[in-house]
């Protein structure tokens, strides 16, 4: 069960490079291959993909247009004696011979080749593994889209350019099939809708991805913002099939990156210095912690899993019937740590960041999870924090994938701060300071009680 309802406020002051947003950035792109299929601006995308990653070399299972050529540093045909070696420096093209006005595409040994050539020389190989004949969308033949069965990532893109234009061979590179597989007429207007259902059908978007590659979606040509808000939502819709979606505009070099965000309710703890089991303590006729729970939910995150330990039991049955994972931590008396590391460890592996809540905050509100969730959308930044009255933190805080594995070696009485040294932290500025009230104390349960009642 997906639940993603995050509204993102698809402002571009703040924006990340297109490696950076398909996390390719650095040595995270060495000796991977990365497909690109698909419309809406696949050549243009590749080009600054590589510009971004170079060394490295793009070659193409398509057709390529002569007037592309030039994007790019060398340009290699695939005779022997141009292939071996290749030049080590900047962008190397490696097409097949010339026909007329387009490239011919390579052949399945040189592409081997490739492959191999970039795997020892540690350097990332793109390929343009579909064509579009420059048209916004597009649905596959039955040949296509001709993607290495090696390949480690493969994104689909679509332009965004074409939503409200009718189906029709102006707008749609192959529209019978474009119409056969979203179940929209030729000559109606494209919606949203059918850019969904043909991006996430077998017969589409899906067509010929090899299993264990990654799948991210890539909505181009979001230049106003209208288009800009329209592909937010796109995203949302999209992330149940897909590792991610990115939202942006290759031409203003301007992307946000739609993960899945997670909830880790932290709920194993003894509640000495309050006396009593505090996470079932009342707040509005609930639980605490199945108040936590149910905002975590109805604010988008997915999946939400609470971290139980002492008098677990009793914490799971108030659970009952929400749709959430529960990760016992046997070793809860050992400190904070040991639920945090429980709490990661539960996490699917395609899961963008994680937003650690307290079972002993029932009144943070949804917006500001949404508001940590939109924000990461912007920069993927690694840790980010509330910032109170611009002078206090506090919870709850997001964590990037890219600190997990540190997440995972914490020890001891010790939470996520322990990470504030190590990773850029951004504050997120924000004006309710009931953020910072927590129940270590009656008198703290009362307070928040009293406050209720205002």
């Amino acid at each position: 069960m997906l639940k993603i309802n995050f509204i993102a406020i698809m402002t571009y002051n703040k924006s990340m490079d297109l490696a950076h947003s398909l996390r390719l950035s650095g040595s995270r792109a060495s000796h991977l291959t990365v497909s690109l299929v698909g419309a809406g601006g696949k050549t243009s995308a590749i080009f600054q993909l590589a510009r971004q990653l170079h060394p490295c070399i793009v070659t193409a299972t398509s057709h390529l247009g002569i007037w592309q050529i030039p994007l790019a540093d060398h340009h290699i045909t695939e005779t022997p004696a141009e292939l071996n070696p290749l030049p080590k420096d900047g962008i190397v093209l490696v097409t097949g011979q010339m026909d007329g006005e387009r490239t011919r595409p390579v052949s399945n040994e040189t592409l081997l080749w490739l492959r191999e050539y970039s795997k020892n020389r540690n350097i990332p190989l793109l390929v343009e593994a579909d064509g579009s004949r420059q048209k916004p969308l597009k649905a596959p033949a039955d040949h296509e889209p001709p993607i290495p069965e090696f390949s480690d990532l493969v994104i689909l893109m679509a332009g965004l350019s074409g939503i409200g234009k009718p189906l029709s061979d102006e707008h749609i590179h192959r529209p019978e099939i474009f119409s056969q597989l979203s179940g929209l007429k030729i000559g109606q207007p494209i919606t949203p809708k059918e850019i969904i259902t043909t991006l996430t059908h077998p017969l589409g978007g899906m067509k010929n991805i090899p299993a264990g590659a990654r799948r991210i979606a890539f909505l181009n040509q979001a230049d106003t913002p209208k288009l800009q808000s329209i592909g937010g939502s796109m995203a949302c819709e999209l992330l149940g099939k897909l590792d991610s979606v990115i939202v942006g505009s290759v031409q203003k070099k301007s992307f946000r990156t739609f993960e899945q965000t997670a909830g880790i309710i932290l709920a194993a703890g003894k509640a000495t210095r309050y006396g009593s089991l505090k996470q079932l303590l009342d707040w509005k006729g609930k639980p605490f912690v199945r108040q936590v729970a149910e905002t975590a939910l109805h604010a988008g995150l997915w999946p939400v899993v609470v971290v139980t330990g002492f008098h677990s039991a009793e914490v799971e049955s108030s659970l009952m019937g929400l749709p959430i994972s529960i990760a016992y931590n046997p070793d809860f008396e050992d400190g904070q740590s040991t639920s945090i590391r429980a709490g990661v460890e539960a996490l699917p592996q395609n899961t963008g960041s994680a937003i650690f809540l307290l079972a002993d905050q029932p009144q943070i509100p949804g917006d500001i999870i949404r508001a940590l969730a939109e924000s990461h959308t912007k920069e993927l930044d690694p840790i980010i924090v509330p910032l109170i009255l611009e002078e206090r933190r506090a919870n709850p805080v997001l964590f990037d994938k890219v600190t997990f594995p540190d997440l995972l070696q914490l020890t001891g009485d010790v939470g996520g701060r322990a990470l504030f040294s190590k990773y850029k932290v951004t504050f997120l500025p924000w004006h309710d300071d009931l953020l910072l009230l927590d129940v270590d104390k009656p008198e703290d349960y009362q307070r928040l009680i009293d406050i209720e009642t205002i």
